[in-house]
């Protein structure tokens, strides 16, 4: 008979250097940071699902369904995303199955990315789950996390503790009556932090499907006429100052680019005007937008709201897939970034404005060295956004390290950002940071160019300073 398979368990120096004397530089320092509660600055779980508290319903609509991450790896696999459940509401126990029967089956696609890394320690750290999924095994995990999920203390709630999450930022569209924030911070049960962020995209993009729509309803929302372009920007003023009596502390952005020029006040209500008669030109629907990012940051100067841009994506690149999903299902893909023009007139009036900060962050790797670290590293008000999204990968941040650090430090980067809808992979996501900045910190102690106890006040100032401060926390 063969022998059983011994159970296996994630390997403690994951991660960390390969050299000796190197790895044990960092795991001191790792271990100093390992268990210090979760900032999570900028992401997308609903918080509805931390104020209902209901037990979550499957494995599947858990770790599957909501993970882009996970479902364009097996889409790309040959696994329709329909049998994923993507886009749809709850599935029935059947068709949830099958879905986690896909992810087991194609487990060996997730070799060598992040997604393996998250999804090793969330069976492993959450649920106990020490084997590799595969097709022979997949009912019986299913079965397994299933019974976990239906225990008191596999619930949100529960799991927001255990996870140490002291801050979690979710994403909010402007006309959110933020209901569910509000209940949370007047629950005398809930002691953590959960608060929106302002994410005003799709009313500054009067080229988008919907636009006019979007500003009459932004209008009946705030009270303001949205009519007019006056009318417009008290609407967009009013919102703000909204969120930030709910807490916010920031205002993300995503737009084709990060180019921020203003308009005369005469131009930007002529364009506005014809907007909602929808006669613009794509010049003008451009020309608008990116006046509204200068105003954005005008904004921001007023009422405290951190700016954070993330532009440069092309967003929804399959049009079928589009079409019968909608969007944020896995085929938005990066292009070319540039940042130091684009962003001069906007710098040039508030770069050195006291209260300002502008968090940048992208998806063009050869941006950080060229360009964001040498902002950050004079401006004030800018920091270097931490890896994120096809960039949240552990060579992609050593090479952000390496590539900021030499011209900006470590003081003027943002700290990690998880990004994510999947829940349960926050604490394997800031883990998994924490993890390489140990490394990174610890080849510079070995090379003599930071004391360790430099590198140690370092680690933790990444954890917990640098978010509290990049954020307004």
């Amino acid at each position: 008979m063969p022998r059983p398979t011994p159970p296996r368990q994630l390997h403690p120096d994951r991660l960390l250097p390969a050299d000796p004397g190197v790895r044990a530089i960092a795991r001191r320092l790792y271990d100093t940071v390992r268990e210090l509660p979760i900032i999570s600055p900028h992401g997308h779980v609903d918080p509805r699902m931390l104020l209902d508290d209901e037990p979550f319903r499957d494995p599947a609509s858990l770790l599957v369904t909501p993970d882009h991450y996970v479902t364009r790896m097996l889409h790309a696999s040959g696994v329709p995303l329909a049998e994923l459940g993507v886009s749809r509401g709850p599935l029935p126990e059947s068709e949830s199955r099958a879905a986690w029967r896909h992810l087991c089956g194609n487990w060996a696609v997730f070799r060598g990315t992040p997604v393996r890394y998250w999804f090793d320690a969330e069976l492993s750290e959450i649920f106990g789950v020490h084997e590799h999924p595969s097709a022979d095994n997949a009912e019986r995990l299913y079965d397994r996390i299933a019974e976990q999920l239906a225990h008191e203390k596999f619930r949100p709630r529960a799991l927001f503790q255990r996870f140490g999450i002291e801050v979690l930022a979710t994403t909010d569209d402007p006309c959110d009556d933020l209901s569910a924030h509000r209940a949370l911070a007047n629950d005398p049960t809930w002691g953590a932090r959960v608060i929106p962020t302002f994410r005003p995209d799709r009313y500054l993009e009067p080229a988008h499907t919907g636009w006019r729509d979007a500003v009459l309803q932004l209008g009946e929302t705030s009270g303001a006429d949205t009519g007019s372009y006056k009318g417009y920007l008290r609407a967009l003023q009013a919102r703000r100052q909204y969120f930030v009596e709910h807490g916010a502390t920031s205002a993300d952005h995503s737009h084709p680019d990060v180019r921020a020029e203003p308009l005369p006040a005469a131009e930007a209500a002529r364009i506005y005007t014809a907007a909602l008669a929808g006669t613009t030109t794509d010049a003008e629907a451009t020309a608008f937008r990116r006046h509204m990012l200068f105003e954005m940051a005008r904004m921001s100067t007023e009422d405290g709201l951190v700016m954070t841009v993330h532009p440069a994506v092309h967003r929804n690149h399959h049009t079928p897939t589009y079409e019968q999903f909608g969007a944020d299902t896995g085929h938005d893909i990066p292009v070319r970034a540039e940042f130091t023009r684009a962003l001069q007139p906007l710098l040039a009036a508030f770069g050195t404005h006291p209260g300002f900060q502008l968090v940048l962050f992208t998806l063009d790797e050869t941006v950080f060295s060229r360009e964001i670290a040498p902002l950050a590293g004079f401006y004030p008000s800018v920091y270097a956004g931490a890896p994120w999204w096809f960039l949240d990968a552990p060579d992609a941040i050593r090479r952000y390290r390496k590539a900021v650090t030499e011209t900006a430090g470590f003081s003027r980067t943002s700290g990690f950002i998880d990004d994510t809808r999947a829940f349960c992979s926050i604490p394997a996501r800031h883990d998994m940071s924490r993890r390489l900045d140990s490394g990174v910190l610890a080849e510079l102690v070995a090379e003599h160019r930071l004391d360790e106890d430099e590198a140690l006040e370092t680690a933790v100032e990444l954890v917990t300073g640098n978010p509290r401060k990049a954020f307004k926390l």
